[in-house]
């Protein structure tokens, strides 16, 4: 690529990748002093030349219209640049003109003398104390009208009216058995139980525990100040090795890892790792390169529907609270939003961490975008206190284009987190690594789902076809978007969300089967109540062997207990991307009554770890998505398992990003699997149905005779 401003570098210059060869190739120019005064010139009177000027000025300074071009789009930006900075300085001269100002109006009032006694006030404060007073009472008024208004709307009369109600003391599944969380299922066959009871049974799981009603000018300014801080910051993290990255000491991985010292000279003001000797600090970062282009990466990571799609398994919810600044020009260069977010581990034993932040996007130069995350405190931050409590420091990525439409992206991720309550002892290696949130996860996946999204567009044909009828590239879109929901919904039904509560049942492990209910009305979902089952087992087996065995259609009935032991066959097949593993199948069972009964099954494999996702699906249903009908009202109601590396630093790193990796993973000792075992079961059709005790008992037994099977099969200790 050629850039034609003078003195302008390449985008490489903000990161050390590329090789000497490479470089070699970038050509340069430098523009005369006497052509950069002729453009110069004309800028002042003309910015945007029209194609006419561009060619007359070629012919006069000898530069090809596509350098004039350039010159000039990278003059405009550079004058906008300036203008900001000029604004920039100007708002804070205003900021400390203001602050000045109430300090001096403050210390005038310490000196009030009371017109009636002739001495000081009674309290100094007292005046600012009743206005917070009065403007907190005027708020609780409003939020009590509106809590008023909901309840005339919804139950028939205004809150007022209701009676007092008592607090429960149940978890999400105390049936009224008493010893159920202790001893067993000694209660099969106790009373049905209400469901508006239970917390979390809602099919809505995105519920936020704080939403503000809006936002001050200057509060946006504030924000506006935040996120330019810190996109320096994590510009110059980004870019600086030594001293403040240092090569991990761990042989095996030769990671990245934050020299805190160092850090804290750089950055004194941002660590509360100082502060607060609780608070846990995690910094990684990883680069690598992305099947996608930098516009459409930047398109999605500002779109929060997007975001979820393309990171479906580490973030169960995402919103836009606010739209600081829409951006300049049409893009999303400048574009500053309030987010909140909720990122997960597939497993219920792992809280989801919440964050409110800001995102703030930036368009370095020509074909470099850096987009940066940093935590927002609300003045209010007491009203709501999550069990966790996650804070986000400047965090995001570099994306750099690359050739034929690829892109590589930089990865930075760098939070505090005080953990309330101890870490759960399966999941303590992987959250300490930095396997489970790091920025070597957040990429891996990255890539994997770009892959995925490229096979979308290829127009390629299923390696087998069903029923002799060989389905369009429409058909094949179709089933991949409904995989791609199955993943999705399977994905939430593990999430250990503070909306999305679990309760425990003993017998099975010492972690025990957990279960959640809810009631089931969104589309694409069966309609009714569904139970949600998961427990999490340690295997001493690696992860890609664990992965090879799920993924093998000759071995399913030594795990599959639904099958009855029927062999099955894999009659369509769609590539998801370069390693084997990542595909999306339709399975066909023999030697059964229900031979319109198909198995649509999704798996997933990273160097983080993997997923096998599978749901029964009728042969009509099918037939539809092949033919390329829209498939969002296909119900399903998926169950699965995922695989993850247990966190030992001697193990290899899980399922592997390409096809070499399988040998390589199955040769290496030490280290095992975290396998999570997950199932959902429609308990009744009727929405205002109650769950009895015989749905959990057969739940819990499935979920047992599955453990059993497999670690069996696997050649695992049984206890």
């Amino acid at each position: 690529m050629e850039y034609a401003s003078g003195g302008s570098g390449s985008p490489g210059d903000y990161h050390d990748g590329g090789s000497d060869s490479q470089r070699r190739k970038k050509r340069y120019h430098r523009h005369t002093a006497n052509q950069i005064q002729r453009l110069e010139s004309l800028f002042k009177d003309c910015p945007h030349p029209d194609e006419k000027q561009r060619l007359q000025l070629s012919r006069e300074l000898g530069l090809a219209p596509r350098q004039i071009k350039f010159w000039f789009q990278n003059r405009r930006t550079q004058m906008k640049a300036q203008h900001e900075r000029a604004d920039n300085c100007a708002l804070r001269a205003e900021n400390d003109k203001i602050r000045c100002e109430n300090i001096a109006i403050r210390e005038a009032l310490k000196n009030v003398i009371c017109p009636n006694c002739g001495g000081p006030p009674h309290n100094d404060d007292s005046y600012f104390d009743e206005q917070k007073l009065r403007l907190e009472n005027a708020h609780l008024k409003e939020e009590l009208d509106r809590m008023s208004s909901i309840a005339a709307k919804y139950i028939g009369r205004p809150i007022s009216q209701l009676p007092p109600v008592q607090p429960l003391h149940m978890s999400s599944l105390d049936l009224s058995m008493g010893s159920y969380g202790g001893h067993g299922l000694a209660g099969v066959g106790a009373p049905s139980l209400d469901l508006d009871l239970l917390p979390g049974s809602s099919s809505t799981m995105a519920n936020m525990p704080y939403q503000p009603a809006g936002f001050s000018e200057m509060e946006k300014s504030l924000m506006s100040d935040i996120a330019s801080s810190a996109m320096e910051e994590m510009m110059r993290l980004l870019q600086t090795n030594d001293p403040l990255w240092i090569k991990s000491s761990a042989a095996a991985d030769g990671k990245d890892v934050l020299n805190y010292d160092a850090y804290d000279r750089m950055f004194p003001k941002n660590s509360s790792r100082l502060k607060n000797p609780n608070v846990r600090v995690e910094a990684s970062r990883d680069s690598g390169v992305v099947i996608m282009n930098g516009l459409t990466l930047v398109d999605m990571f500002m779109d929060p529907n997007k975001w979820m799609e393309i990171f479906p398994t580490i973030v169960t919810v995402a919103r836009t609270m606010e739209v600081i600044s829409p951006g300049m020009m049409g893009t999303h260069s400048g574009s500053l939003q309030l987010m909140y977010e909720e990122s997960q581990v597939l497993s219920p034993l792992v809280p989801t961490r919440e964050f409110y932040f800001l995102r703030y996007c930036q368009q370095i130069e020509q074909g470099l975008w850096a987009i940066v995350n940093v935590s927002y405190d609300f003045p209010h931050d007491n009203q709501f206190t999550p069990q966790f409590r996650s804070h986000r420091l400047p965090s995001g990525c570099f994306i750099q284009d690359m050739p034929n439409g690829y892109s590589k992206v930089t990865w930075l991720e760098h939070v505090e987190i005080e953990d309330k309550t101890p870490v759960n002892r399966l999941y303590r290696n992987v959250i300490y690594s930095g396997l489970a949130f790091g920025a070597q996860r957040w990429l891996t996946t990255l890539q994997r789902m770009c892959e995925r999204l490229a096979c979308l567009m290829v127009s390629g044909n299923f390696t087998r076809d069903l029923g002799g009828v060989i389905p369009s590239p429409e058909g094949k879109r179709s089933m991949m978007k409904l995989a791609q929901r199955m993943v999705t919904n399977f994905c939430a039904s593990v999430s250990a969300s503070a909306s999305h509560q679990w309760t425990t049942l003993s017998g099975l492990n010492e972690i025990g089967v957990r279960v959640t209910v809810r009631k089931s009305t969104d589309p694409g979902q069966p309609n009714g109540v569904v139970l949600s089952a998961a427990t999490t087992i340690w295997l001493p087996v690696p992860p890609q062997t664990v992965f090879n065995f799920f993924k093998d259609e000759r071995k399913r009935s030594q795990w599959d207990v639904l099958s009855n032991g029927n062999a099955v066959q894999e009659v369509a097949h769609i590539a998801n991307g370069s390693h084997p593993g990542n595909c999306i199948s339709v399975l066909r069972a023999f030697n059964t009554s229900q031979n319109n009964m198909l198995i649509l099954q999704e798996s997933c494999v990273d160097s983080s770890g993997s997923i096998v996702v599978f749901c029964p699906v009728d042969l009509p249903a099918i037939n539809i998505a092949m033919s390329g009908e829209d498939p969002s009202y296909i119900p399903l109601l998926p169950s699965g398992f995922t695989i993850t590396p247990d966190g030992n630093t001697d193990q290899g790193g899980g399922g592997g990003d390409g096809a070499s990796t399988s040998s390589n993973t199955n040769t290496r000792s030490g280290g095992g699997s975290l396998i999570t075992v997950a199932f959902q079961i429609l308990v009744s059709s009727l929405p205002s149905s109650k769950l009895n005790m015989d749905s959990v008992a057969t739940v819990n037994s499935l979920i047992g005779d599955t453990v059993q099977h497999i670690k069996a099969a696997l050649n695992c200790p049984s206890s």
